[in-house]
């Protein structure tokens, strides 16, 4: 158990995870992280299998960073303010965040390439490439997601069930509109089991930005995704998109429409404003009901 007022075993989350046993031992190694904020990296390496991360609750534990892309020597794996190898990590009840800011460009707050990893109750805070689900099978569970420019990408297979996933503000004066993609899946071969599945999650923006939107909604357009990867593979079932969903549904990603013909973007059985399909781009696609297995959490991540 850590705590900030000292009465734990230990000051810092890293110093606990330094403290789990190696290669897990089969077993779950749970770290309590009692309510506080506490700015600092962490990092799982590969040989901490097993890790739990258990808080007291979302914005009363709360992990904090703010490293980002105009840093020296900063990329995007290296800046998160969370990063987990190790698989089987598990975490519930905390916020992890970047507090770089919307004009900061590129800041991590979480990158996981932990297999058979489950998050559960936990937010995830930032702005651009907020979290990174870098590889892998990972499922999040009514987790809350907040962020603008891809703010969901890597190239894992990852369900987000019963999620709420939040636009934010673009810019440091985001009046004068912006594109915003909520996913940027980064498949890279049609032989990968890869993808991102979003199931009965709602997608909409915080309350700051649907005032924006609301103000002046031709300036302000959100995608849901774009494909990073020429085998970018991304789907929404059962989902409630709100109306700051552009009604093309799917941003390319450049003007010479790089992976078009190859990504897999489908939708079915959404509901709310944004789920109009009528306009969607000629490249998305309506999942045949023969299809909608396929991305159940069985079948897509091997999950029980």
């Amino acid at each position: 158990m850590l705590s900030k007022d000292g009465s734990g075993t230990h000051n810092t989350v890293q110093e606990a995870v330094n403290a789990a046993p190696e290669n897990g031992n089969g077993k779950k190694f749970v770290i309590r992280i009692k309510a506080g904020v506490y700015e600092e990296t962490v990092r799982i390496p590969l040989a901490k299998k097993n890790v739990v991360f258990l808080g007291d609750g979302i914005g009363k534990t709360v992990i904090t960073g703010s490293s980002n892309v105009g840093r020296l020597g900063m990329t995007p794996y290296t800046m998160a303010t969370v990063a987990v190898l190790a698989d089987g990590f598990m975490a519930s009840g905390l916020t992890i965040q970047n507090t770089a800011g919307p004009g900061a460009a590129q800041a991590v707050a979480f990158r996981s390439g932990s297999d058979l990893s489950v998050i559960e109750n936990c937010e995830f805070l930032g702005n651009q490439d907020t979290l990174y689900a870098h590889s892998l099978r990972q499922l999040y569970k009514s987790c809350r997601i907040q962020g603008n420019v891809d703010f969901i990408f890597g190239n894992s297979a990852s369900f987000f069930q019963d999620c709420q996933i939040f636009v934010a503000p673009r810019q440091v004066n985001p009046e004068k509109g912006e594109d915003n993609a909520v996913t940027a899946h980064g498949r890279t071969d049609p032989g990968q089991s890869t993808g991102f599945v979003f199931q009965n999650s709602l997608i909409d923006g915080t309350e700051e930005y649907l005032k924006l939107y609301h103000s002046n909604p031709k300036v302000h357009n959100t995608f849901l995704g774009r494909p990073w990867k020429e085998y970018s593979r991304t789907v929404f079932i059962q989902c409630k998109l709100g109306d700051l969903i552009s009604p093309l549904g799917w941003k390319p990603w450049d003007d010479a429409g790089f992976a078009l013909k190859t990504l897999y973007y489908g939708e079915s059985g959404n509901t709310g404003s944004g789920s109009t399909t009528s306009q969607r781009v000629t490249w998305s696609t309506q999942i045949p009901a023969q299809h909608i297995d396929t991305y159940s959490v069985e079948n897509f991540i091997q999950g029980d």
